[in-house]
Formats: C-alpha cells, sequence, structure tokens
C-alpha cells in the first residue's frame, strides 16, 4: 500500500491527485444515481442533471489539463488522448441533455470515464511526449485528435443507431434497447456529435495549412487528401440533413463513408508503403 501511495505521488502533484479521484468518485455517484432513477422510472430535472455531469466533468477537464501541458511539451499518449476524448464527449451530450432526455447514456459514459482516470493515475506519465513544438502546431494536432475522435464516435453512435432501428421494426423492445434514450433523440445527438466533429475537422485543416510548413509534402499529402475528401462527405451529410431531412440508412452509408476516408488517412501511408511498395 505504501509503494502504491509512493508511486501517486510520483506521478502527479496533491492538487490533480485529489482532482483526479474527486471526479473518479463523482463520475462513480452520478452513474449510480442515474441507474436508480432509470431502474425507478423517475425523473431526473434538467437542472439536477446539469449539476449531476458538470461536477465530474469540471474536475476532470481539471486533471486532464494538469496532465496533458507538461514543461516542455505535450504528453498525448493513448490514454491521455482517450480521456481527452471521453472529457469532449461527456460535455457534448450534458449540453444535448440540457435539451432533450439524454440521461441514460451516461449510465455507460461516466463508468468509462472514471476507469479511463484511474488507469490513467496508475500508468504513470506517458512516454509520448511532443517537445519544442510551437504553441500553434500543439493546437492543430489537439484539434486533429479531437476531430477524428469525434467523429469515429459518430460512426460507432450510427451504429447503434440502426441496431436500435432494427430492434424497433421488428418489436424487439428489450435488453439494452430499453436503456437507450428515444430514437429521434438518439438520431438528434448524432447529429450534433457530427457537427462538432466537422467543425473541429475544418479548424484542423486550416490550422495545418496555416501553421505547417507543406501539408502536400511526401508523408503528408495522403493525409491530408483523404481529410478533405472526409470533411466533403460529412459536409455534404450534415447539409443533406438540413435541407432534404436525410436520415435512417442515409444517415448510416454516409457517415460510415466519412469514416472510411479518416481510416484512409489514418493508415493509409503504411498500406502504401509496407503493402503496395
Amino acid at each position: 500500500m505504501n509503494s502504491l501511495f509512493r508511486r501517486l505521488a510520483m506521478i502527479t502533484d496533491i492538487t490533480t491527485l485529489i482532482a483526479t479521484i474527486a471526479a473518479i468518485l463523482f463520475y462513480l455517484g452520478a452513474a449510480g444515481y442515474i441507474i436508480r432513477a432509470v431502474r425507478h422510472q423517475e425523473t431526473i430535472s434538467t437542472a439536477k442533471m446539469a449539476a449531476l455531469g458538470l461536477c465530474p466533468i469540471g474536475l476532470h477537464g481539471f486533471s486532464l489539463q494538469q496532465t496533458l501541458f507538461i514543461e516542455g511539451g505535450v504528453q498525448l499518449g493513448l490514454l491521455t488522448s482517450v480521456s481527452l476524448i471521453a472529457l469532449v464527449v461527456n460535455l457534448v451530450v450534458l449540453i444535448s441533455g440540457l435539451k432533450k432526455p439524454l440521461h441514460e447514456l451516461f449510465i455507460v459514459q461516466f463508468p468509462f470515464s472514471a476507469l479511463i482516470l484511474l488507469i490513467t493515475l496508475l500508468s504513470g506519465p506517458s512516454e509520448v511526449v511532443y517537445r519544442d513544438m510551437q504553441s500553434t502546431t500543439i493546437v492543430h494536432i489537439l484539434l486533429s485528435v479531437l476531430a477524428y475522435s469525434l467523429l469515429i464516435i459518430a460512426t460507432l453512435h450510427v451504429l447503434v443507431l440502426a441496431y436500435q432501428n432494427h430492434q424497433l421494426r421488428h418489436h424487439h423492445l428489450t435488453g439494452v434497447v430499453r436503456l437507450l434514450p428515444p430514437l429521434q433523440t438518439m438520431e438528434s445527438l448524432l447529429f450534433e456529435l457530427l457537427w462538432v466533429g466537422e467543425i473541429l475537422l475544418t479548424l484542423a485543416i486550416a490550422t495545418g495549412f496555416l501553421f505547417l510548413d507543406d501539408l502536400f509534402a511526401q508523408q503528408l499529402a495522403h493525409k491530408t487528401v483523404f481529410s478533405i475528401i472526409a470533411w466533403c462527405i460529412y459536409a455534404i451529410l450534415l447539409w443533406g440533413r438540413h435541407t432534404r431531412g436525410w436520415r435512417g440508412n442515409t444517415a448510416l452509408r454516409w457517415t460510415l463513408g466519412g469514416f472510411c476516408a479518416l481510416m484512409l488517412a489514418y493508415f493509409g501511408s503504411k498500406f502504401v508503403l509496407e503493402i503496395l511498395l
């Protein structure tokens, strides 16, 4: 036990440690309260939901900021990236939940966020540190990570939406389907995730052109081209939703198309260099 406390002391300062532990406890407490309310079919008011969410999310944000920005660089390993993504998704769902009932989603999201914080705390500092970088380059990297991640989460969301739609059409209203918000609410959240992801992707591409030397250099060309293609696919989908009310299978196909372009942006160079060449 003493060795564990010594390790925790090495990982972070006392303020960050307290904030992280508090965020974990508040996440779990909020999730437990929501589970109880759902089981007893109790209504959670908007004000109460905001209070339940803002406290752990605020503590999570403070803890993450202390972990992310270190002296001389940015610590952006896998766990830190996942923690950042979880924070943004929680914030998007919380803001969306002020207008529509989405608190059931926190039954999964809050314990997952608590788990990521706990693993990050016990794993120690990440070895992936970007040092001696200009602040503009750091902003570009963070925007890219957030944009790609949110759009990938939107893809997972549309798959859940397709499953929910299939189950409802076949009158299978048991199991996981009972815990999900109404279909229209889930669909509305999907497009809010897509809007946020598209805005972040726009900023990531724009900052890349503004602050990086040559986005069409040999090692970056594929990523730039496929990122722009993904941007166009999501833009067409959002335009179709706004002007023609696209939904259902149409939204599924376009979202999956954008996801494929993002995957090619991430992994295309390795495929070309290691397989085709």
